[in-house]
């Protein structure tokens, strides 16, 4: 066990997450939380890599740092099938009050998975961190219809892997410094990469162990809610071939976007990428 694994752990005795592992590469964090749930491994295994070789973002995008410039991290959740949609609610809750507890950063959501340090309005929103929860579905399993065993008791796997921006490289390009922000930078001061793991696997202790105890997901859905830099804005949804215009108006408890368009109609969405529009875009 690396030094900076064995500070983590230690840290975090009293939670689930006591078992970190901490390498100097990987190819991705997620797979190699996948492959330990496929040997068995038990929920709360947490993987974090100085530098991802192969990591991945929403829609197999690749995501790419420096190495030891961001904080990367995937942990292997178990959660009841009836609330593991939330999961990824619970880990942009969880990210975001780290942010505000060890760095004093208000962070707020960008539907479905980034965090971003929101702009004035005329400003663009720049992204903190992403966020990609995956499912390891079973054998069987339909991505329209779960699969046949998904009872009230039965459980998934979720790789919930997270990338935030930590140390501000030296060099970075500018369409990266137009859109991108650094911890480091909104903070004033140098943040321990390790008092943010910690402080983030502590909240995530708190927000998904409540949402799997009790299978309610509305408190987590009012914390999502407070912190979100979507609701109320008038966003436009990239579906690929077609696009819709609205305000953002709502998240269901699967944390699906409600949108109401520009011709009155509301439309709930799964999935698809979200702009936020600024008054020179109307």
């Amino acid at each position: 066990m690396s030094a900076a694994a064995g500070e983590a752990a230690a840290r975090l005795a009293g939670t689930r997450f006591t078992d970190v592992r901490w390498a100097d590469a990987t190819g991705s964090t997620n797979l190699d939380v996948l492959r330990l749930s496929r040997d068995g491994a038990a929920e709360g295994i947490v993987v974090v890599a100085d530098h991802q070789t192969a990591g991945r973002g929403r829609l197999g995008r690749a995501w790419t740092a420096p190495a030891g410039s961001a904080l990367l991290s995937t942990v292997l959740l178990r959660p009841p099938a009836s609330v593991a949609n939330a999961t990824t609610m619970a880990v942009a809750v969880a990210l975001a009050d780290a942010l505000a507890a060890v760095a004093g950063i208000e962070a707020r959501i960008k539907w479905p998975n980034d965090l971003v340090s929101p702009g004035d309005g005329s400003d663009v929103d720049r992204k903190l961190a992403g966020i990609l929860a995956e499912v390891d579905w079973p054998p069987g399993s339909q991505a329209s219809g779960g699969w046949p065993g998904q009872g009230s008791g039965s459980r998934l796997v979720v790789a919930a892997g997270a990338g935030l921006n930590v140390h501000r490289p030296d060099e970075v390009p500018d369409e990266l410094a137009e859109r991108a922000v650094w911890v480091d930078t909104l903070a004033g001061r140098a943040i321990d990469r390790i008092d943010l793991l910690v402080a983030y696997l502590r909240a995530l202790d708190d927000h998904y162990g409540r949402l799997v105890s009790t299978h309610d997901t509305a408190a987590l859905r009012e914390a999502w809610v407070e912190r979100s830099a979507t609701l109320g804005r008038r966003v436009r949804i990239d579906l690929g071939p077609a696009d819709v215009v609205g305000t953002a108006v709502g998240v269901t408890d699967e944390g699906h976007l409600e949108i109401e368009t520009l011709e009155g109609e509301r439309r709930t969405f799964a999935v698809g990428d979200v702009v936020h529009l600024r008054p020179s875009d109307d």
